[in-house]
């Protein structure tokens, strides 16, 4: 798996996986933290995380653009990591939300993933340009594919134990106080400081069933534990960015102590001597241009793959605390599933496209990505399907129904597997090799550039991801599952009628796009 990969794979990967740790930590209790925090509806919350998830992909174009401005691609990461340390301590300080200071509090926290979103955009693009970089060198060119699929591997490792520390640390500290964890009592809480005695009789039940069942008194003073319980939830999980805080410093030193043993990009005045005649500029601006094309064609898959994958952090995370048994496990460590079939499958995986390159049947890069986006369509077939059978309303709907009612309807963990077990196949197929792809089309004095380009893609699908939740609550749940199962084949269709181009378009191999061209390359 490692033989014959650059020495500087290693040290980049490591320092990419303690930013993903701190990152995934926050990420995978955002929309379920904006909803017991502050006392948002499940659409406000997962329209505040699609416009941080896709605030962190559009800023990659910006920072991308600072690398390539200033080629100085490694300050630039070395930024990003300071930046979102900052944002990861705000974030860290345990604050309640009240309706006196929810006006500058819920900004606060804005501002924070602000701050987060703002320096990965200065790391992750770059750091993907310097490790595309690594496979410029002909000597290691071949293993280009195999590289960026070690590379996904150590995010993911980062991935599968982030998801564990904020659920962790919120029952500890529930723990403390003598509380138990119960996914449905925050949204309840909220309603009941809000509107009080006037709550509805449905919601009240349930409201004083679920004080009792935590180790409260539905006797006494039920505005004071109320409170209480916000309080004591939420702190715990403050707690867990300083977990995020600790990652970020960690990558931070991991990239500086072997940060010189990674490729700096071509410098101009090295390239600027070299002639060229009008003939051959416009052979090579023509080539850039097909090669940006190409790009583009791929970009716009990307992003009905982005926009039905990141339900992860949404509509899927919400099914898992409403629909799913959450007893056992709470719903947010479900997003460990993804990272840990990315570990276990990425071998398997690499064993089978070098098994078929070595028969002579090699996939193409263009053809693996429709591929994937098919098996991303059978995670939502299946949910579909389970859905229609077990008869599921809108998630609206289900929360009404008494504790006792809900509770014998939700479904058992091993939904959740087999989920992540499609989608994280879709994700091998395209996510990694998506990066491999920028990287071979992508001209040299644009790397960084075409690099947020691809996670410019992603930002658009992420833009979109607030619609899966308002369907989720609006309509009979399969119905939500449909239009992503509908998503996806339409992409898969529409990737296999470009494949044939794209693969003439990247098995071409012309000579190193020179800095002579750059005024050519910057007027497409």
């Amino acid at each position: 798996m490692f033989k014959d990969q650059p020495k500087g794979l290693i040290p980049a990967a490591l320092s990419n996986m303690g930013e993903r740790f701190g990152y995934y930590i926050m990420n995978a209790v955002l929309v379920l933290f904006l909803c017991s925090k502050f006392g948002l509806s499940d659409e406000t919350s997962a329209l505040i995380y699609s416009f941080f998830y896709a605030g962190i992909y559009i800023l990659s174009l910006v920072g991308g653009y600072i690398a390539d401005k200033t080629q100085n691609y490694k300050g630039t990461i070395i930024k990003g990591l300071i930046v979102m340390s900052l944002g990861y301590a705000i974030l860290a300080v345990p604050i309640l939300s009240t309706s006196d200071n929810i006006s500058w509090l819920l900004p606060l926290t804005c501002f924070a993933l602000f701050l987060i979103a703002f320096g990965n955009g200065l790391f992750k693009g770059n750091l993907q340009a310097i490790v595309g970089q690594l496979y410029d060198n002909p000597r290691y060119a071949a293993k280009r594919d195999s590289g960026f699929q070690i590379f996904y591997v150590f995010i993911n490792v980062g991935g599968l134990i982030a998801p564990f520390v904020a659920p962790m640390l919120r029952s500890w500290w529930l723990g403390v106080h003598n509380l138990t964890y119960n996914a449905n009592l925050p949204a309840l809480a909220h309603e009941y400081l809000s509107i009080g005695d006037n709550m509805n009789m449905e919601n009240a039940n349930n409201l004083y069933a679920l004080v009792t069942q935590v180790g409260g008194d539905a006797a006494g003073d039920i505005s004071a534990f109320c409170t209480q319980y916000l309080d004591v939830f939420n702190t715990g999980i403050h707690y867990s960015f300083i977990a995020s805080i600790v990652a970020m410093l960690i990558s931070l030193v991991i990239f500086v102590c072997f940060k010189n043993g990674l490729p700096n990009p071509p410098k101009k005045e090295a390239a600027e001597a070299v002639n060229y005649t009008e003939a051959e500029k416009m052979a090579m601006a023509k080539e850039i241009k097909q090669r940006m094309y190409a790009l583009f064609a791929v970009l716009g898959i990307a992003i009905f793959f982005w926009f039905s994958f990141h339900q992860n952090g949404t509509s899927l995370s919400l099914f898992a605390r409403d629909f799913v048994k959450t007893d056992a496990v709470a719903p947010e460590i479900w997003q460990a599933v993804n990272p840990f079939f990315v570990i276990v499958l990425t071998p398997l995986v690499m064993l089978l496209f070098g098994r078929m390159a070595r028969r002579g049947k090699e996939i193409s890069t263009p053809r693996k990505i429709g591929i994937g986006m098919g098996i991303a369509g059978l995670a939502y077939l299946f949910l579909m399907v389970y859905s229609l059978v077990m008869d599921y309303p809108s998630a609206q709907d289900f929360l009404k129904l008494d504790p006792t009612t809900s509770a014998a309807l939700k479904s058992g963990w091993w939904i959740m597997f087999v989920i992540y077990f499609f989608l994280t196949v879709a994700e091998l197929f395209i996510s990694p090799l998506g990066l491999s792809f920028v990287s071979k089309v992508a001209p040299k004095n644009m790397q960084g550039l075409c690099q947020g380009l691809w996670l410019g893609a992603t930002a658009v699908g992420n833009l979109l991801l607030w619609i899966g939740p308002l369907m989720y609550n609006a309509w009979p749940i399969w119905e939500a599952w449909g239009v992503f199962l509908a998503v996806c084949l339409i992409s898969m269709g529409v990737m296999f009628g470009m494949v044939k181009w794209l693969e003439r378009v990247t098995a071409s191999q012309p000579e190193p796009v020179k800095e002579a061209v750059a005024d050519e390359a910057d007027s497409i």
